[in-house]
C-alpha cells in the first residue's frame, strides 16, 4: 500500500469537515451584513438652529460633514471633526438649520481652524475634533455673530458610559433633510460609541448633545475610531476632555490658527 492510499481515507472526513465549516460561515455572512436586530433608526427632521451643514465648494455642490455652534465669549466658534478639513479651512461655509435647500439663519464663512498638535503630527484618532471660527456678518443692518443668531450648546466635552445623547446630523451629498437619534452611549476600545442606523458619510462632526439644567451641551462629535465608523449603525467619537478644552480656548481668542493635514484612510 502506497503512502497516498494509506492517507486518502483518513483525509476524507477532514475534508468533509472543512467543507461543512466553510458552508456554515458563508451561510452566516448575511446575518452580519445589515444592522443588528433591535438597532434604532434615525429619523429626519427640519433641523436644529445650532447644528450646521458644511459646504466645502458652495451650496450648489452639496454638503459634506456637520458642525455645531458652541457657546463662547467670541460668539463665533463651532466644533466639528478634524478629518473633514484640511489647510486653513478658510472659505468653507457652514449653514445652521439647513434643510430642503433653505438657509434660514444665513450662510457663514470659516476664517480659521484649531486642532490638537497630535492631530497635526500623526492624525491621532483620539484627537479627531476641530474648532472653527466664522466671520461676523451684517443682518438687518447690524453686525452679528453666529451665536447671536442661533444660540449655542454648552462646551461640556466629556461623556460618560450609558449617557443618553441626541445626535443631529447631515448626511453627505444632496440629502437635504437632517437626521436625529436619541440613544444611550457606551465605550468601545476606549472610544465613546452609540448604535443608531442612518449615520452615513457626511455625518462626521455631528454633535453628541446631552440635556443639562443650563441647556444642551456637547459631549462628543462623530469621528475618532475609523473617522466615525465603518458601518451606518455604529458611530464613534474621540474622547474630548482637556485637549479639546485647550483647543476651544485657543479658538475663542482666535490667535495663531492651525494648518490641518489632509486626512488619511479611515482604515475600514
Amino acid at each position: 500500500m502506497t503512502l497516498l492510499r494509506r492517507f486518502r481515507r483518513p483525509l476524507l472526513p477532514l475534508l468533509l469537515a472543512v467543507i461543512v465549516l466553510v458552508t456554515l460561515v458563508l451561510m452566516a455572512e448575511p446575518a452580519v451584513a445589515g444592522r443588528p436586530p433591535g438597532t434604532p433608526v434615525a429619523t429626519t427632521f427640519l433641523g436644529d438652529p445650532t447644528v450646521a451643514a458644511v459646504f466645502r465648494d458652495g451650496l450648489a455642490a452639496g454638503h459634506e460633514c456637520t458642525a455645531s455652534v458652541v457657546r463662547s465669549p467670541s460668539r463665533s466658534v463651532l466644533i466639528g471633526a478634524a478629518h473633514c478639513f484640511s489647510g486653513t479651512a478658510a472659505g468653507v461655509q457652514v449653514v445652521p438649520g439647513y434643510h430642503d435647500g433653505l438657509a434660514p439663519y444665513g450662510v457663514w464663512t470659516v476664517t480659521a481652524a484649531y486642532v490638537d498638535p497630535a492631530w497635526i503630527a500623526n492624525q491621532n484618532p483620539q484627537r479627531d475634533w476641530v474648532f472653527l471660527v466664522v466671520a461676523a456678518q451684517k443682518q438687518h443692518g447690524r453686525t452679528v455673530r453666529i451665536q447671536d443668531v442661533v444660540g449655542g450648546n454648552l462646551p461640556l466635552f466629556r461623556i460618560a458610559n450609558h449617557q443618553r445623547v441626541t445626535v443631529p446630523a447631515y448626511g453627505g451629498g444632496i440629502n437635504d433633510r437632517p437626521i436625529t437619534c436619541t440613544v444611550a452611549s457606551y465605550r468601545f476600545q476606549g472610544y465613546p460609541a452609540f448604535d443608531c442606523d442612518g449615520y452615513i458619510g457626511g455625518t462626521s462632526g455631528s454633535p453628541w448633545l446631552v440635556r443639562t439644567p443650563a441647556g444642551s451641551a456637547v459631549t462628543g462629535v462623530i469621528g475618532g475610531l475609523h473617522q466615525g465608523g465603518c458601518v451606518t449603525w455604529t458611530s464613534y467619537s474621540s474622547v474630548l476632555g482637556a485637549p479639546a478644552w485647550r483647543g476651544y480656548l485657543r479658538a475663542t481668542t482666535n490667535t495663531a490658527p492651525d494648518v490641518l493635514p489632509v486626512a488619511g484612510s479611515d482604515g475600514c
